[in-house]
């Protein structure tokens, strides 16, 4: 499929190629960290003005997971409980943390009117799969039972994230339908890695080898699995679950110039066949990673204000 970069995306692109940073395969996972937060940094818009950002610690068996609590000004409900979205930040399970993503946590706080809680789940390849996942799932799990007193309407509980993150959104969203619990509003899928088969064409098209490059993509996901078998597991690939069916609502954003286009396209067309709503959103310009670059990239506070907007639609 032929991709076109926006004006905008391709001076990003080329201000990166030219910045002499290296590519994240060539250097250690610690220093990989420390140039994607410098990016996501130096990318970020200025944030709203929030209530409140406040850190939390989540109990589980395996240690604290630290969590950060965003509260905007603006509340749908003037009383009472407010919605939450839980979210997992991106960064193919190896880096990233919660300032790579504390200001596109701000503003979905913000443009959705609900509380967000980012969560800082373990990484790779310090913790393998399914490490990432076993967190994830309890912090969704323990925020639930505590949303009294979190100030959250367990009701109203969405779970997203963007690549990494998306991943793991759509697997707590699997396995609460399982049994594990709890009933969810919602998932939001930015640019969801869904299936370590990479088979889908945008894992081979030129075009698509934008800033995530497909061996990035293969670093990575070295990086995070045990071996090869841990990819047909539904918790590392979504989309070999055996059913899509009885899902919650899902919001799936894709970009025309990443290697996971197709897949999380398939994923959503795969869920709106099995009869979830899905609202589907491709960013035919942009490349892999576009959400978090507000400051040079207006299609960026485009996507979280119409995220937003789709938010508070739910209730």
């Amino acid at each position: 499929m032929p991709v076109a970069l926006d004006a905008d995306a391709a001076t990003v692109y080329k201000l990166f190629q030219e910045s002499g940073r290296p590519p994240y395969e060539t250097v250690t996972p610690q220093e990989a960290r420390e140039l994607y937060l410098k990016g996501c940094q130096a990318a970020s818009p200025e944030p709203p003005e929030l209530a409140s950002i406040a850190p939390l610690e989540i109990p589980s068996p395996r240690g604290t997971i630290p969590a950060r609590v965003y509260t905007p000004q603006r509340r749908r409900d003037k009383s009472g409980l407010a919605p939450a979205l839980v979210f997992f930040h991106g960064g193919g399970w190896v880096i990233g943390n919660l300032d790579t993503h504390d200001v596109a946590c701000q503003k979905l706080a913000h443009e959705g009117e609900m509380i967000v809680i980012a969560v800082d789940y373990r990484l790779a390849p310090e913790h393998k799969f399914p490490a990432a996942v076993e967190d994830a799932i309890t912090a969704t799990q323990w925020i639930a039972a505590n949303a009294t007193r979190l100030g959250i309407d367990a009701s109203r509980l969405t779970i997203g994230g963007d690549s990494a993150g998306g991943n793991l959104a759509a697997v707590v969203a699997l396995s609460a339908r399982e049994g594990g619990g709890p009933a969810l509003a919602a998932q939001l899928l930015i640019y969801p890695a869904t299936d370590f088969a990479m088979r889908h064409p945008s894992h081979s098209e030129p075009e698509t080898s934008v800033l995530l490059t497909h061996s990035v993509i293969r670093w990575f996901s070295d990086h995070y699995l045990n071996g090869p078998a841990d990819g047909d597991d539904w918790r590392a690939s979504p989309a070999r679950a055996k059913s899509l069916a009885n899902l919650p609502p899902a919001y799936v954003l894709t970009a025309g110039a990443d290697p996971l286009r197709d897949e999380g396209a398939d994923y959503a067309r795969r869920m709106k066949d099995s009869g979830v709503a899905v609202t589907y959103r491709h960013f035919p310009g942009q490349f892999h990673g576009f959400f978090t670059m507000g400051k040079f990239l207006e299609q960026s506070n485009i996507a979280i204000h119409e995220i937003g907007t789709w938010l508070k639609a739910l209730g």
